[in-house]
């Protein structure tokens, strides 16, 4: 309905909100964090997708003061029933569980879809959301492909539904405070970045085709994709490393730290983009490569380069993820919630930490304190018009940047691009890969 809740925002959105806290965030209660300030009104919430990263999204919105985490969506039965569970513990009531989430985007009651699927399933279940007149909170990357990215942009605007990616980053204190620093010319203007991401990631062997367990609605959660047999060893994790389902390291974390330096480089889209890499370290069914170097040149007389190592976790200027920014008069490290100014000696400029633990490493949840901030900021954009840290075109711009340079790795070709959209320039083989296949009667439509 016109005056429903779903519908309060604003037509301009308002600047970007000032971080209202100082540099160095302090220790959280129970309490504490359960009530960071936020919109009045309660959301109520829809997740998708809840095995592992899901669940921790749905606690994370159950502890938020204005949210009511009201369905849970999943096709793996026992997920759907463990998260119900656990956001029962948080707030005493139990959210109503939906094997598929179409169910539930039908629910009037639903403002916001989160979905924490694989990555196959991202742009889809958003822009069905987005039709359903739901906002969504969507995680990274945003999209399978870049024409998936660039419908989803269309599917926002379209049917005026927010579509916020979950880089979350974007809306940590100090990332914000250390992204400011270096907008102010703190190490002059800043030329090249580096960013990073290792991890001991152990082999995933060869996969025995078997039947689909019965807790798994395997139909539905291939959705999208053009169907291939059930294996042993795809099923909840390692589809990460196939082609058809997911994007590999690189769109898995290196969206973060690519997100990251584009924000602090400022730039949309880049000029030229290269890659190499492969799988190098075991022999198995993983498809996507374990090692990799994307590198990124933009019109500003920029540079930026991904290092992903899935297999050996040797860290980089002392952390396992981070991201370095070189300038005409020093550098910025920013290592989770902290960042460290440098000069040109390398003395220590100024030092900026926080006391929340975070786990890089933790693939289901390493941030939950401060993530809780951008999921605040989702709310506010809807109940505020508080412009969003990370919305749908932003998403994508990063997302994209990590999904042109597997194409450059793919295709074997150093890709020109134009550097007002993205698009790839005179290179009918690289562009080959700008959208995927469907499962026919699965195709995602504006």
């Amino acid at each position: 309905m016109k005056n429903s809740r779903r519908d309060f925002i604003r037509k301009s959105a308002m600047g970007a909100a000032a971080v209202s806290i100082g540099g160095v965030l302090p220790g959280f209660s129970a309490k504490s964090y359960a009530s960071i300030s936020g919109a009045n009104e309660k959301y109520n919430v829809a997740v998708m997708g809840v095995n592992s990263r899901g669940n921790a999204l749905a606690k994370n919105f159950a502890r938020q003061d204005n949210c009511v985490v009201a369905a849970i969506c999943d096709v793996d039965s026992r997920a759907t029933e463990k998260t119900i569970g656990d956001v029962a513990a948080i707030t005493g009531t139990r959210p109503t569980g939906y094997g598929d989430f179409r169910k539930a985007l039908e629910q009037k009651s639903i403002d916001i879809m989160v979905i924490a699927t694989p990555d196959h399933w991202h742009a889809p279940a958003a822009i069905l959301a987005a039709k359903a007149g739901k906002h969504v909170y969507l995680e990274k990357p945003c999209s399978h492909s870049p024409a998936e990215g660039e419908l989803a942009v269309a599917v926002s605007n379209k049917y005026n539904r927010l579509i916020q990616m979950g880089n979350q980053r974007r809306s940590w204190p100090n990332v914000q405070l250390g992204i400011q620093e270096i907008k102010n010319g703190a190490i002059g203007r800043a030329y090249y970045a580096k960013g990073w991401y290792t991890n001991n990631r152990a082999s995933i062997g060869i996969g025995k085709e078997t039947s689909v367990p019965e807790w798994l609605d395997y139909e539905l959660w291939q959705g999208p994709a053009p169907r291939k047999a059930y294996k042993d060893n795809l099923i909840h994790y390692n589809w990460h490393w196939f082609w058809n389902w997911g994007t590999g390291e690189a769109l898995n974390n290196g969206t973060h730290m690519i997100d990251l330096m584009r924000w602090g480089l400022g730039v949309e889209y880049p000029n030229r983009v290269t890659s190499a890499g492969g799988r190098y370290r075991y022999k198995d069914d993983w498809e996507t490569p374990d090692t990799q170097i994307i590198t990124l040149e933009f019109d500003n007389n920029t540079l930026m380069e991904w290092e992903g190592r899935s297999c050996n976790g040797k860290n980089n200027e002392g952390n396992s993820v981070g991201a370095i920014f070189y300038g005409e008069k020093g550098s910025v490290i920013i290592d989770g919630n902290s960042y460290i100014v440098y000069d040109l000696e390398n003395k220590v400029v100024k030092k900026v930490k926080n006391e929340v633990v975070i786990d890089a490493r933790n693939a289901v949840d390493p941030s939950q304190v401060i993530d809780a901030y951008h999921i605040q900021n989702l709310f506010d954009a809807i109940g505020k018009g508080t412009k969003l840290n990370s919305d749908i075109l932003s998403g994508h711009q990063s997302t994209l940047m990590c999904q042109l340079g597997n194409i450059a790795l793919r295709s074997g070709k150093t890709l020109n691009i134009d550097s007002s959209n993205g698009h790839i320039l005179n290179d009918p083989d690289s562009m080959s890969f700008w959208s995927r296949k469907y499962e026919p009667g699965w195709e995602p439509t504006l």
